[in-house]
C-alpha cells in the first residue's frame, strides 16, 4: 500500500472512530461505570471483532475480484454511495448519553466485558455493510491481500483501541460535552463521511 493512501485510510479510520457507534458507546458507558482498568477489556473484545470483521469482509471481496477486476469499481462506487447514506444517518442522529453512575452498580469480571465488547463489534449487521463498502476504496488488486488484511486491520485495530481507551478514560467528562455539543459534532463526523463516500470512488 503506498504511503499516500495508508494516510487517507488513517484519516478515514479516525473519522470513524470518532463518530457515534455501538463499541464507542460501550467504551464511554463502560468508563464511567467500572474505569479505564476494567473498561480494557471491553476495548480489546472490540477490536478483535473488527479484527475478524475485517478479515471475512478483505478476503470475500478478495475471492470476487479473483472472478472479476470490474466487480471492484461496483463495490467502490456501490459503496461511496453507501458512506453517504451513513453520514446522513449520522448527521441525523441525536446526541449519544451514558448513564450517570451508581451505588448499584455491580462489578463484571473481565471475560463478560471482554465478550460485551466483542459481541457489539461482530452482532451489528452494519458494521459488516461498513467494511464491505469501506475497504474496497483501499485495496490494491496487484498487490498481496494478507499483507494489505495486516496492513488494513492493524491500523484500525491501533486507531480504534487507542481512541476508545481515551473516551474510557475521560468518560465522565466527554459525557458532559456530548450532551451540551453532541448533535454539532455529529453534524461533523456525517459530514466527514459523506465526503469520504464522495470523493473516495473517484480516486481511481
Amino acid at each position: 500500500m503506498q504511503l499516500e493512501t495508508w494516510l487517507v485510510y488513517v484519516l478515514a479510520v479516525i473519522g470513524l472512530s470518532l463518530s457515534p457507534g455501538p463499541n464507542g458507546l460501550l467504551a464511554l458507558t463502560h468508563g464511567a461505570l467500572y474505569g479505564r482498568r476494567m473498561t480494557l477489556y471491553t476495548i480489546v473484545g472490540g477490536c478483535a471483532g473488527f479484527v475478524l470483521v475485517i478479515a471475512l469482509s478483505l478476503f470475500g471481496i478478495g475471492a470476487l475480484l479473483k472472478a472479476s477486476l470490474f466487480w471492484l469499481g461496483v463495490l467502490k462506487w456501490v459503496g461511496g454511495a453507501y458512506l453517504v447514506w451513513l453520514g446522513v444517518q449520522v448527521w441525523r442522529s441525536p446526541p449519544i448519553g451514558v448513564p450517570a453512575p451508581n451505588a448499584a452498580v455491580v462489578a463484571k469480571p473481565g471475560s463478560a466485558l471482554f465478550r460485551q465488547g466483542l459481541l457489539a463489534a461482530i452482532s451489528n449487521p452494519k458494521v459488516v455493510l461498513f467494511f464491505v463498502a469501506f475497504l474496497p476504496q483501499f485495496i490494491d488488486p496487484t498487490r498481496s491481500l494478507v499483507v494489505q488484511f495486516v496492513v488494513l486491520a492493524g491500523t484500525f485495530a491501533v486507531v480504534e483501541f487507542s481512541t476508545e481507551l481515551l473516551v474510557a478514560s475521560l468518560a465522565s467528562r466527554i459525557s458532559i460535552w456530548l450532551a451540551r455539543v453532541g448533535r454539532r459534532f455529529n453534524h461533523c463526523c456525517g459530514a466527514a463521511f459523506i465526503a469520504i463516500g464522495v470523493a473516495l470512488p473517484l480516486r481511481g
